[in-house]
């Protein structure tokens, strides 16, 4: 059977959320909504209600609806309901009035639509008794809830392909930054592992230190692959992923998620049938791994995996409750709910008897509870993060694909480490690269800061390391790992085999050296978007110090007062240990420069150990390092020799999609080419655009982007993001939709290693930095939006400086609102903006504040 990917696809069959008459809906509701003045006031409906409140069902009271009609109090009332994470198809509507008697409904608009509800009558007071217990009895018997996300909100998977699983697997996983649960089918499907990973937990040492598996919760023996239909349905908005298997006729539905109000507790809850039963055992081993020891203890079943090198562990204990869905004798579906509970712990291995206890603790609450808690906490996530691109329904949703599995990465306390792939799977064997400081951080600043920072204190943390590293090489300062894991010693390979099979060297552990500075960059960006003072006076400022000492202690001065930095691989990693490239040398120039600043705004406050002479040379290093750029061209030199090699546009000979040029065109022309694999000088116009000329965006996009092959998945978002900028809108938008498709269509084929969520960053800041021309400057948001004709309107909420920031633009209306007064720049133009809102309308090229 053949996969299908599509979106919002109806959940047809057993789980739908349909209504039927008199009868009311054949599937649970996860809300009701009185819209009457005296149905409250009622017997039975009272009692009833008060039953299904009980059960953990929000029931919400409101005067009718005028002529049928939505009013003021059904928004509201929607839009409560909405903040507590229940879509509006799974709201059970009942009205009554004296014309058309009693109806019931469900609301299959989105808060603020102004349709009304489809109703059916009911007979009688009774009946609508009948509907409301019925309800409480679907909860009593463990139905599983429907997919009840709108539309943009649902990704839907027809079908088993052998083929397309490993990648099924990582769009599907769940995770809630500590503990990330892959989306293996809950059947056997032998081209699938089931995976669970925990953050930073690694085993193994040097280059072959990894993510170390966790135990896993167990499937049914039934193979997927027999199921005559198979849908899986991923509800981005509520963190849900829904399964139906059908076979002989009978259906199995599986409902499962990692709760997000309390990480590290996955919950399950599946009706088996005969066709297919629950697994054999609770828990399984991860394949390849040793279970070093399990057991039983009150209630629950653990099993605890430990690394062999490093001494941590990960320990899962499991809590299960079966009952008879129906009654036993008539041949019906088991219910089972499963609470695993993991603990994980990078250096010592963790206490069973804790996990068990928290399993306990998630079956005494029960599912319908932990359920409703998730989903607020999901809906909370949201109303801070969410993007609106009207007009564009598969980027709407590949764009919140992509947000739900950025926010599902990062925990919010403690330190994160985030590696290539997330908690999707062991892509460079979770291994903690650049990718994580310039790609992902920024969207979490904006959004969620808690994990920002948390993500900081990862670097933080290995900040000794880094000081090690840098003295070992005879210099001073920090000297961050290109590729980090445990302890902040460089883990990067030395060698491996190419997609072609060659065995090659890898020197970007010895050379990729820009990632000091994007260490450096990332923590200005956090505070730039935060405002998180005490975090730039302490933790922030060491970082910029110590990385600026190392630039110090790294550039060399020739005869004429010039400063290069020598052997260096910029993020074009298709031409190793090159002179003077541009990126390394503007983003050293801009640390040496911003932690001069920051040094000096301090000292008054604070004595951080620096002499104005040490700050001084900074400042002094800063002008004289080189950057390659050619006034007679208004480019920048890549590096120094890029001019001279063989002027091979890549744009001539291949389709502007991501391109492997060295497998393509072999490594050795590419060496001697001037093809580019992913953005180099002009990620430098994405990150520090104030340290180049202005006016020149434009002529180094002209030369660079038909050179660059964009072989990594990196590449395309920061692209769309140029084009915006340069106002090259249909260029832009193409990019834009190749990065939102990486991983959705698996365009490199390597999906299947955990999806890309760098990338997911990157389709963040495209959006954000390029289309919405929103960034901090100087204290201050700046706002500039540029949309291409594809989109009616784009709308974007983000935080800053702690307060929550909407801005809504249209090609020429833009209104913003903020929860609190900030300082916004529109056009250059400083305006305070707080919870009344600004307006503004675009005349000509410039944007006018509306009268």
């Amino acid at each position: 059977m053949s996969a299908r990917i599509g979106a919002d696809v109806p959940p047809d069959g057993p789980g739908s959320p349909a209504v039927g008459g008199a009868e009311g809906p054949d599937r649970r509701i996860e809300a009701v909504l009185l819209a009457s003045d005296r149905l409250m006031a009622t017997e039975p409906v009272a009692s009833a209600a008060a039953t299904l409140a009980a059960a953990g069902v929000p029931v919400v009271s409101i005067p009718p609806l005028p002529h049928g009609e939505p009013s003021a109090a059904w928004q509201a009332a929607l839009q409560q309901l909405w903040g507590a994470g229940v879509s509006p198809s799974a709201v059970l509507v009942v009205t009554q009035d004296d014309q058309a008697g009693l109806r019931v409904g469900t609301a299959t608009m989105g808060p603020g639509s102004a349709s009304a509800p489809e109703l059916s009558p009911v007979e009688d007071l009774g009946a609508l008794a009948c509907l409301l217990a019925t309800q409480v009895e679907l909860r009593r018997r463990g139905e599983p809830p429907a997919a009840s996300a709108p539309p943009g909100w649902m990704l839907t998977i027809d079908g088993i392909d052998p083929d397309t699983e490993r990648a099924r697997a990582a769009q599907l996983t769940t995770a809630a930054g500590r503990i990330g649960w892959n989306g293996a089918p809950s059947l056997t499907e032998s081209r699938v592992t089931p995976m669970v990973l925990a953050a930073g937990v690694y085993d193994g040492q040097g280059a072959d230190s990894h993510l170390l598996p966790g135990p896993v919760p167990g499937v049914s023996p039934t193979e997927a692959s027999a199921a005559t239909r198979a849908r899986r349905v991923l509800d981005l908005r509520g963190g849900l992923v829904h399964e139906t298997f059908e076979l002989d006729g009978l259906v199995t539905r599986v409902v499962r998620f990692a709760s997000l109000a309390r990480p590290g507790l996955l919950v399950r809850r599946a009706e088996w049938t005969r066709a297919c039963p629950p697994p054999a055992r609770p828990l399984a081993a991860p394949v390849g791994e040793l279970v070093t020891d399990e057991g039983t203890t009150t209630g629950s079943t653990w099993q605890r995996t430990r690394s062999g090198t490093l001494g941590g562990g990960i320990v899962a204990a499991v809590a299960t409750a079966r009952w008879p869905s129906g009654t036993p004798t008539d041949g019906g579906p088991i219910v089972e709910d499963q609470f695993t509970a993991y603990v994980a712990d990078p250096s010592a291995p963790p206490d069973p008897e804790h996990a068990a206890a928290l399993a306990r603790q998630a079956e005494e609450l029960g599912f319908d509870h932990l359920l409703a808690e998730h989903r607020r906490q999901w809906a909370h996530r949201w109303a801070g993060a969410d993007v609106v691109i009207e007009g564009d329904d598969e980027l709407q949703l590949a764009t919140r694909f992509a947000l739900f599995h950025l926010m599902s990465s990062v925990s919010d306390d403690g330190e994160a480490a985030v590696g290539a792939r997330g908690l999707t799977g062991t892509g460079y064997r979770g291994h903690v690269f650049w990718d994580a400081d310039v790609f992902v951080l920024p969207f979490l600043a904006a959004t969620h800061p808690p994990s920002a920072r948390a993500m900081l204190e990862y670097r933080v943390q290995r900040l000794p390391a880094a000081l090690a590293t840098a003295r070992s090489l005879g210099r001073r300062g920090a000297r961050f790992p290109w590729e980090s894991a445990h302890d902040g010693r460089d883990v990067t390979p030395r060698s491996a085999r190419d997609r072609a099979g060659r065995f090659v060297s890898i020197r970007t552990g010895q050379l990729e050296e820009h990632i000091v500075a994007d260490v450096a960059w990332a923590a200005d960006t956090y505070v730039a978007w935060t405002g998180d003072v005490d975090f730039q006076r302490g933790p922030g400022l060491e970082l910029l110090v110590e990385t600026a000492r190392y630039w110090a202690s790294r550039v060399r001065i020739d005869p004429d007062g010039d400063a290069h930095i020598d052997g260096v691989i910029g993020p074009d990693e298709y031409h190793e240990c090159v002179d003077d490239n541009a990126f390394t040398n503007v983003m050293a120039r801009w640390n040496l420069r911003r932690a001069a600043e920051l040094v000096e705004a301090v000292s008054p406050e604070r004595d951080v150990g620096i002499t104005s002479e040490e700050r001084h040379r900074w400042r002094d290093l800063a002008e004289a390092l080189v950057d390659g750029f050619e006034p007679d061209r208004g480019i920048y030199e890549q590096f120094r020799g890029f001019h001279d090699l063989e002027p091979l546009v890549m744009a001539e000979i291949a389709p502007r999609r991501p391109i492997a040029a060295d497998l393509l065109l072999g490594p050795e022309r590419v060496r001697q080419a001037q093809v580019v694999k992913q953005a180099d000088v002009l990620m430098l116009y994405h990150l520090v655009p104030d340290e180049l000329r202005a006016g020149t965006l434009e002529s180094n996009l002209r030369f660079y982007e038909p050179r660059t092959a964009h072989g990594s998945s990196l590449s395309p978002a920061i692209h769309a993001a140029l084009f915006a900028r340069a106002g090259g809108l249909e260029q832009a938008y193409e990019a834009l939709r190749i990065a939102s498709r990486i991983d959705l269509d698996d365009l490199t084929a390597t999906t299947g290693g955990g999806l890309h969520i760098a990338t997911m960053g990157g389709l963040w800041q495209a959006l954000v930095h390029g289309f919405a021309g929103m960034r901090p400057r100087d204290g201050r948001l700046q706002v500039d939006p540029l949309l291409p004709p594809q989109w009616s309107a784009l709308e974007i909420t983000a935080r800053f400086h702690g307060s929550r920031v909407t801005i809504r633009c249209t090609s020429q209306d833009l209104h913003i609102h903020a929860e609190r007064p900030i300082e916004v720049l529109v056009d250059g133009e400083p305006q305070r903006v707080g919870p009344e809102g600004r307006s503004f309308r675009r005349q000509g090229s410039v944007w006018e504040p509306s009268r």
